[in-house]
């Protein structure tokens, strides 16, 4: 049948792009692949003569917190929230016992909890390697240089003649410090702990104020919602307390993170839409106005299914 065979295709289609998404950011992350712009610098430019603080983890937010935090917490969130809303409905007269399964292709059947949990944790991982690529590429292009640049740099003024005017250094060897630490220092732009942790927020907050529609939550929503942007506020504000990136990184990373979140959300319940209203017009399904007619499709519970997995 057609609706089995196109979910499938579409299953393994979606799961291609995921397995290339990560491998990209991987290489981004822990290869030399991509070879990061010496950006250069001033004599005694003291935009990068702040103080070292000492490599990440020494951070008040280190890199292990912070990715633990944003894929720990919503996968948590998530799933904790998608099994209440179903035990709901589960328990409710308004699902019917046709729709407490639905069919994903033309081996199996899948409980709508489950597919609704994979659905969200999903979307909310491809776009978290999403921002971690669209960050990494910013900092391998521009590569701007941390306030503690010349810190770490440690560069040989007198070799350089700084003494006599000011001069502009843009060779790589002009460094003498660990290359660890110049290298980190050279991938500022935009704040990669500022876009992940604002994504992980707006993403969430975005979840919260649609899927839970349950009484008494009017004011709960908010204050989750306002407390997740808080807490990303305040990754990006560290970073710049603690020397490691500049107002304008963490800017940019937090506008990198929202438009993903946005825009996944968005487009992954536009897309949900259109493609429902393709297999209605597929299978001769009229749609009038709070409700639908089932012109002449023997497998109806499939569409209340899927109208179920899109509410």
């Amino acid at each position: 049948m057609f609706l089995p065979h196109s979910l499938t295709t579409m299953l393994y289609f979606q799961l291609v792009i995921m397995a290339g998404t990560v491998m990209l950011a991987y290489y981004f992350e822990y290869t030399d692949t991509f070879n990061v712009h010496v950006q250069g610098f001033f004599c005694y430019e003291t935009a990068y003569t702040k103080p070292y603080l000492g490599p990440e983890d020494t951070s008040a937010i280190p890199p292990a917190l912070l990715y633990a935090v944003v894929t720990g917490v919503p996968t948590l969130l998530i799933t904790v929230t998608e099994t209440v809303l179903f035990l709901i409905q589960y328990t409710s007269k308004d699902l019917d016992s046709r729709e407490k399964t639905i069919v994903t292709g033309d081996c199996c059947y899948l409980n709508p909890l489950v597919r609704r949990t994979f659905r969200f944790l999903g979307v909310y991982m491809f776009g978290l390697f999403t921002t971690d690529i669209f960050v990494n590429a910013g900092q391998v292009v521009t590569g701007n240089l941390a306030p503690h640049f010349l810190t770490v740099c440690k560069p040989n003024y007198t070799a350089l003649g700084c003494q006599q005017a000011l001069r502009y250094i843009s060779h790589q060897e002009a460094c003498t410090g660990n290359e660890d630490d110049i290298l980190r220092a050279r991938k500022t732009f935009p704040s990669k702990e500022a876009a992940l942790s604002v994504y992980a927020a707006v993403y969430m907050a975005m979840y919260i104020t649609f899927t839970v529609k349950a009484k008494g939550t009017r004011l709960a929503k908010p204050v989750m919602s306002l407390g997740l942007m808080c807490l990303a506020f305040l990754t990006g504000i560290n970073r710049v307390a603690e020397y490691r990136n500049h107002w304008s990184d963490v800017i940019a990373g937090f506008i990198i993170g929202v438009a993903i979140a946005t825009f996944l959300v968005s487009f992954s319940s536009v897309s949900c839409c259109i493609f429902l209203l393709g297999l209605l017009q597929t299978y001769n399904v009229t749609v009038k106005p709070k409700m639908i007619v089932l012109s002449s499709f023997t497998h109806s519970h499939v569409i209340l299914d899927m109208i179920f997995f899109l509410l």
